[in-house]
């Protein structure tokens, strides 16, 4: 399975959850230019009232000044690696489990197939812990 594995920064902001907030923040990014591959919001059901969204990639000083006027801020904490391919039955599942028999536990996965391709995004918990699982990736 031929897979494009690279390590991304991933940026987020919270959102107040009310209608337009999200709409806010993407339109000033494709404002300045910003061509975004992937966006994820959802609720924090923690926080009663508040959201958040994750956005990859923010290229180029101008996008990063963008972002940042939009209120996104580079996580710290969240060690994103993108994963391109074609698509094929059980894809992810191949994947997760490669990662799993290695010891990773994933933060996070999203994953989409369109057209024939996939695309999917895993969260890790350190930096270390992304390059092995780009290193295992890499190896599929």
């Amino acid at each position: 399975m031929t897979l494009k594995v690279e390590r991304v920064d991933t940026w987020a902001a919270s959102l107040e959850d009310e209608a337009g907030s999200l709409a806010a923040k993407l339109n000033a990014m494709a404002s300045a230019g910003v061509n975004l591959e992937f966006v994820i919001a959802r609720r924090a059901p923690d926080k009663p009232g508040v959201g958040v969204v994750f956005v990859t990639p923010i290229k180029g000083s101008a996008g990063c000044r963008a972002a940042r006027e939009a209120g996104l801020e580079r996580t710290q904490s969240l060690y994103t690696v993108r994963i391109k391919g074609p698509d094929k039955r059980g894809q992810v599942a191949r994947i997760a489990e490669a990662l799993a028999k290695r010891g990773l536990n994933l933060r996070g996965l999203s994953a989409a197939a369109i057209n024939k391709k996939f695309v999917g995004h895993i969260a890790l918990d350190s930096s270390a812990d992304a390059t092995k699982a780009a290193r295992i990736l890499q190896e599929l």
